[in-house]
């Protein structure tokens, strides 16, 4: 059988940590190749001059997830992934940035607070179809941008390798 099952899994430590730290985006069309073995990324190669573009995030506020779907009756499976991202302060900056990525389908790398990245919208991107844009109410509320982008993919995301991560923001 083509699916069976191949290890075991041990209790692990408790080291982990939740959240993400930062988020790298570029739109679909500016990749050209991903080179991935075994669900790790081991090469992203982008349109000449073409680069990711790093955000830098607000510490236990952005998180990203991937919603396994299924239906028995039909064989089959997917990935729903969602990865949410907040921007604090409304400015004219983040504001026309933010209309870009709504009208373009994008590739997120992922990098959690623990260190490892993970690529979300590997084939067929992941669309900003939703969020806000708050000015907020009380002096203590945010001021700024809740951004869910969402996708749909076969297979999960797969891990982003330490050697690719550190070449995403150079132009191809």
């Amino acid at each position: 059988m083509a699916c069976a099952l191949t290890q075991d899994f041990n209790l692990d430590c408790r080291d982990g940590v939740g959240g993400i730290k930062e988020v790298h985006v570029i739109e679909l069309s500016n990749v050209t190749t991903i080179t991935e073995a075994s669900g790790v990324v081991t090469g992203i190669t982008k349109a000449t001059g073409k680069r990711f573009y790093k955000y830098t995030l607000i510490r236990e506020t952005s998180n990203a997830e991937e919603t396994i779907t299924g239906n028995e009756q039909n064989g089959t499976i997917f990935y729903a992934q969602t990865v949410n991202v907040i921007f604090n302060k409304h400015d004219v900056n983040k504001r026309n940035e933010v209309k870009l990525l709504a009208q373009q389908h994008i590739i997120a790398v992922v990098v959690e607070n623990n260190g490892s990245a993970w690529l979300y919208g590997k084939i067929n991107g992941l669309s900003l179809n939703g969020g806000t844009i708050s000015t907020g109410t009380a002096w203590g509320d945010r001021n700024g941008f809740t951004l869910p982008f969402t996708g749909q993919e076969i297979n999960p995301a797969p891990q982003v390798d330490a050697a690719t991560l550190l070449t995403l923001e150079t132009p191809g």
